[in-house]
């Protein structure tokens, strides 16, 4: 018997702290081998820290909301009691989680993940109402989302009250800590623009073919391999041509060196309750387009569910933005460093166009690509866009490798 040590994670190379979200027992409570005793928020995700073994929890070293290195002793578990035995004692600051401000009622006593807090935040819904379905009775982003499309239509969600200045005589604001996730991404954001010459090429391409493919086989596809055909899969083939024929576009500078990177790790950008991540397909030149399409469904319905490793999150060679799926026409993506080029995808919108000199209507979408001038010349960029155009254009020559 002897006491137990509860240790912060080994976090990556590149992540050097964490903050610990939420304690999700209380000293003098009985606890389990592998139990989750605490949410721990890095830059990147949210880890479970679960329970190095049978007993009780005898001592909270770090506080809701402090910061924790790879390593660190958190908390002490004396296995010498039996769980049955357990107490809890009076909770203290470091153990009661608080909830958001500006939900409406206070958390029930079931566990509350850190996304599903926001999204009840933002919303402005009655967190009691919420019935939660995950792991132990937590209320997940998924109960909280269930809740929202449950609202009647005569009853939309409530926004935040206002107040005017004319009514009060003042104005009111709201002041909140960035997450670690959003400081990340604004550093990295900021290093990019300083530490690259980035510049934009655009082209636009017709996306009529790779839509008359999904119409005409998007059903099968489905039945067969229990995943729908979505356009993203045909992006990263076309992107994949290109960074073959083009292989500048898939380096990076190191120093004095540049490094070609011999496979290909495609970023795929996606929205999750913390912010913008960007999980990476590993060896997606290997990855068949329904293996493609598996890979960032289960992606997103883990970024979705902040379930979303350090590994899934690390490395890349190239990256993805989708901002059609926002309804955005046209923008700039930035570079994700180390990497050198990142393509932007934007909403298809049925535009006029002229084809064989007649004016013709057709699905369109405008591509950007952003790339580091100190190390990829105009010619590769503008020729790379267009073979991912005329790929996408033209899908049959993804089967040919042409």
């Amino acid at each position: 018997m002897a006491i137990l040590e509860v240790k912060v994670p080994q976090l990556s190379e590149s992540v050097s702290e964490a903050t610990l979200l939420e304690w999700h027992k209380k000293v003098g409570e009985g606890v389990h081998l592998d139990e989750n005793l605490v949410d721990i928020e890095t830059d990147k995700v949210v880890l479970e820290l679960p329970c190095p073994g049978n007993g009780v929890l005898a001592e909270v070293l770090k506080e809701n909301g402090a910061t924790v290195h790879s390593g660190e002793v958190i908390a002490r578990v004396d296995d010498s009691v039996a769980v049955a035995d357990a107490t809890p004692a009076e909770p203290v600051a470091s153990q009661v989680a608080q909830p958001v401000e500006g939900a409406q009622a206070s958390y029930p006593s079931g566990i509350v993940m850190p996304a599903a807090k926001a999204m009840i935040a933002e919303n402005n819904l009655n967190a009691e109402a919420i019935t939660g379905t995950g792991k132990g009775g937590r209320v997940t982003v998924q109960d909280v989302q269930r809740e929202m499309a449950e609202l009647p239509a005569s009853s939309p969600v409530p926004a935040s009250p206002v107040v005017l200045a004319d009514d009060v005589g003042n104005r009111i604001e709201d002041r909140v800590p960035m997450s670690r996730l959003r400081a990340r991404v604004a550093q990295r954001l900021i290093e990019s623009q300083q530490a690259t010459a980035s510049v934009t090429t655009f082209n636009e391409v017709c996306m009529k073919q790779v839509l008359d493919m999904r119409k005409q086989h998007g059903e099968a596809f489905e039945k067969e391999h229990g995943v729908r055909l979505g356009i993203m899969s045909f992006f990263v083939k076309a992107v994949i041509a290109a960074l073959k024929r083009y292989p500048i576009l898939n380096a990076s500078i190191d120093g004095g060196d540049i490094v070609y990177h011999g496979y290909y790790d495609i970023g795929i950008a996606v929205s999750s309750p913390r912010g913008l991540v960007v999980p990476i397909l590993r060896d997606a030149d290997l990855m068949t387009v329904a293996e493609i399409e598996k890979a960032i469904h289960d992606l997103s319905v883990k970024a979705q569910e902040n379930r979303l490793t350090i590994a899934d999150l690390t490395g890349g060679t190239f990256s993805i933005s989708n901002g059609g799926v926002f309804g955005s026409m046209l923008s700039t993506p930035i570079i994700n460093p180390p990497q050198s080029a990142i393509l932007g995808i934007h909403a298809t919108k049925e535009r006029p166009v002229v084809e064989n000199g007649e004016i013709v209507i057709r699905p369109m979408n405008y591509l950007a690509l952003s790339y580091d001038h100190r190390l990829i010349d105009g010619r590769e960029a503008v020729l790379a866009l267009r073979t991912i155009k005329e790929t996408l254009e033209d899908p049959a020559k993804l089967l040919l490798d042409i």
